[in-house]
């Protein structure tokens, strides 16, 4: 066959076994049973006998020859085709070929060339009495175990699957017969010429791609029920298989950590288990509203890639397993795991990235969950899962593999979480805990410096704890482009500046551009109100009476509005204090005079404001106060006299 082993090794390592030296032909049979069963498909493999394998100075495989003199080859490969004779069932064959040794003219290498076969086969040792399965593993040779030797079985066809095995525990007495009609009906598989009963006849098929319901067993041929039945339509499936049942638990946090928590142990057929655990999903499917992006609701975690990712945790799973399904909602994401190893069939590469090719442990339950339009065709689970959740803005699921499980994360919307961490910051305000509430909305800033609703919460906290000057340095070091910001927001900015002691002129700049850019919006009557009082607050007594003066002339309803005629009228009234100052003050009679009257004017406007705030009011608590402005304006019009008169 003129084999290259330079050659053979750069491409073929898997499946290669080197023996530098025999110590005993019963190593070599286990591996050419091993070869010969091919549980990973890669088509046999090579027992190379004479040689090893090495690593060049580069650190490549090499090959190292040691060679076998005459009659110790020969010696080998007679009882090694003996050993595949007699004490390998069935019995195997292989192709040999001997070639020179390279390093000693006088040795040969023996290289046994072994095909896949389509039988499973076992090898009893003279050290064993029974007979044992071996398979490969990477480039190991090991004993086919438990679900490795199962699944062996199932792909050799030695054994059906293990959803369609019969179970000789059970009988028709175990099926509910309403729950199975009902099922089918709604499969739109009913014949109503057929009994119930005769669903269950072991000739009766429901579909070609599954097999009857039920089969015979023993030499009496009893009808029994087939495994896939039992989970479908069972009276109580846990009776017969330890694990069919699922768990669903609400932790409120993001780790099993959480001093409480929420568990529900889930019962009944499987299709009861998938409908109960799709209602109790679909609750955590939350929208969270923010107007101020371009998809104002955002749901949480899309329905559709929560309902295949359950549906295949039901599916698929090794229900030989003791372990039930568990399926772990936290508050940034939701974890569904799946007892049992992926098949190994499977890429597990291209099973995390949804490009695996279709492969049913339980072909049965597949088809029937198909049917009821709980499952996608075959194959689309994992692409409608990956899909849906990058067509809704949330972060790519995780698949984690393990020798015992395949759990599936679903993380939530970051909007979500963002919900999440500022219902936190809201909470330790609520009760006082200032300090931390700061530091959390700082972090959250560092990440998301426009997050509004974080910004928000940074002015109440500064506000509460007086230090409103870090809201300045926050907009300033952030480069905080203002026309980003909503109208609400840039009020709560101006409010928290307004409050700064000791305010410098760049403060009241930045006051002012941030009015600037929210008078460009409409407004309800409270946000005016609230820009009033930040004008009122930096002593802008000309500004808030001219901003007034915009909002009433916008929207004419807010002529009658008590509080903004009496915050218009105080405005003027400071105005008149000033300009009796400066009649007051030395300066020219022109000036003087131009000032007085510009007072009466001021004090004339403040009156009518009032008596029309007086009559719009129904507050008696703000009925008194402007009685009062009244009163004090009054005494500044005796002062405002003109001289003449006095």
């Amino acid at each position: 066959m003129n084999i290259d082993l330079k050659e053979l090794i750069k491409r073929e390592s898997e499946r290669i076994e080197w023996k530098d030296q025999v110590a005993s032909v019963e190593s070599v049979v286990k591996t050419i049973v091993a070869f010969c069963n091919d549980y990973s498909n890669l088509g046999g493999g090579y027992v190379i006998c004479g040689a090893k394998e090495i690593r060049d100075e580069h650190g490549f495989p090499a090959v190292e020859y040691t060679g076998l003199i005459s009659s110790r080859y020969q010696e080998i490969e007679k009882k090694t085709i003996a050993h595949c004779k007699d004490k390998v069932s069935p019995p195997v064959t292989f192709l040999t070929e001997v070639l020179p040794c390279p390093s000693d003219e006088v040795k040969k290498i023996l290289i046994l060339i072994v095909p896949s076969t389509g039988a499973a086969h076992s090898y009893r040792p003279s050290s064993k009495e029974a007979s044992t399965y071996y398979i490969r593993s990477g480039s190991n040779t090991i004993e086919a175990k438990n679900g490795l030797l199962m699944e062996l079985l199932v792909r050799k066809k030695q054994l059906e699957p293990w959803d369609k095995r019969t179970n000789v525990k059970t009988d028709l007495s175990n099926i509910d017969l309403i729950a199975f009609r009902d099922s089918i009906q709604e499969m739109k598989l009913w014949d109503q010429r057929k009994s119930l009963e005769e669903y269950f006849s072991p000739e009766n098929k429901l579909s070609d791609f599954v097999p009857p319901l039920a089969g015979k067993v023993g030499i009496d041929n009893r009808v029994c029920m087939r495994n896939f039945a039992i989970l479908m339509f069972g009276k109580n499936p846990l009776n017969y298989f330890d694990g069919a049942y699922s768990i669903f638990s609400i932790y409120h946090g993001t780790d099993r950590g959480e001093p409480t928590a929420e568990r529900s142990e889930i019962k009944g057929t499987i299709v009861q288990q998938a409908r109960k655990l799709i209602e109790l999903l679909n609750a955590e499917s939350t929208i969270a509203f923010d107007k101020t992006s371009e998809n104002p609701n955002q749901i949480k975690y899309p329905k559709r890639a929560l309902q295949e990712a359950v549906i295949n945790g039901l599916v698929h799973r090794d229900y030989e397993s003791n372990q039930p399904l568990r399926v772990t909602v936290f508050s940034d994401r939701i974890e569904i795991n799946s007892p049992g190893k992926l098949p190994s069939a499977i890429e597990i590469e291209k099973f995390k990235n949804g490009k695996a090719h279709s492969h049913w442990r339980n072909q049965s339950l597949a088809y029937f969950f198909s049917k009821l339009q709980l499952a996608q065709a075959e194959g689309q689970g994992i692409p409608t899962i990956i899909r849906t959740m990058k067509e809704e803005g949330n972060p790519n699921p995780v698949f984690e593999v393990s020798e015992s499980n395949v759990i599936c994360i679903i993380p939530a919307h970051p909007r979500h979480k963002k919900l999440k961490d500022v219902f936190d910051i809201e909470n330790k305000i609520v009760i006082g805990n200032h300090l931390e509430a700061y530091e959390k909305t700082r972090q959250i800033l560092l990440l998301d410096k426009y997050n509004f609703r974080a910004i928000e919460l940074f002015c109440e906290i500064n506000n509460l704890l007086g230090t409103q000057s870090r809201v300045f340095a926050f907009l300033k070091s952030s480069n905080i482009d203002l026309q980003l910001l909503n109208p609400n927001l840039l009020i709560t900015i101006a409010e928290a500046l307004s409050l700064i002691e000791n305010k410098k002129s760049y403060h009241k700049d930045m006051i002012q551009e941030v009015i600037a850019l929210s008078r460009k919006s409409q407004l309800e009557e409270k946000q005016i109100l609230r820009i009033v009082l930040s004008l009122k607050k930096i002593q802008q007594n000309e500004s808030l009476v001219e901003y007034i003066d915009e909002r009433l002339k916008e929207n004419i309803s807010l002529n009658t509005s008590s509080p903004l005629l009496k915050e218009r009228a105080r405005a003027k009234m400071n105005l008149a204090k000033n300009c009796i100052k400066t009649g007051n003050s030395k300066t020219s009679p022109k000036i003087k005079k131009r000032a007085w009257d510009r007072c009466r004017i001021l004090l004339a406007e403040a009156e009518i404001d009032l008596k029309a705030a007086l009559q719009n009011t129904t507050l008696d608590i703000e009925r008194d106060y402007i009685k009062k402005d009244m009163i004090f304006l009054e005494k500044m019009k005796v002062i405002s006299t003109k001289p003449t008169k006095r």
